[in-house]
């Protein structure tokens, strides 16, 4: 997402993968000035490469983290722009109900979406 909410980059996954999986991927050629993020893409590796690509990583810690790291709690509050995001995406019935089976229509209809919300 950028300052506005608006998509730049996503990847179509299995409902059971984790969305940490595939950050690197996300951020990988981009050059944010800040990286925001819920509390499951908290993992040492990608706040570490996060760190390294010159950003700064406003992802709260686990509960269960020994050591806690401290981040920017009036930061992550932007963070509703991606659940505003969603939101956009299932007004979209095709989508919401995953209409389209095969996965490359599915990400087809998801291009045509992200588009289209860019425009609006």
């Amino acid at each position: 997402m950028d300052a506005l909410g608006n998509p730049l980059r996503w990847i179509l996954t299995g409902g059971e993968v984790a969305d940490i999986t595939q950050a690197r991927m996300l951020i990988e050629g981009l050059c944010p000035a800040t990286v925001i993020g819920d509390k499951g893409y908290d993992a040492d590796a990608f706040v570490a490469l996060i760190h390294a690509a010159g950003a700064e990583a406003v992802i709260p810690p686990r509960r269960n983290r020994t050591e806690q790291r401290p981040y920017d709690r009036h930061l992550y509050k932007d963070r509703n722009l991606v659940e505003r995001f969603f939101n956009r995406l299932k007004q979209f019935r095709r989508i919401a109900t995953r209409y389209e089976k095969l996965a490359r229509n599915f990400t087809s209809m998801l291009n045509l979406v992200c588009a289209y919300i860019w425009l609006a």
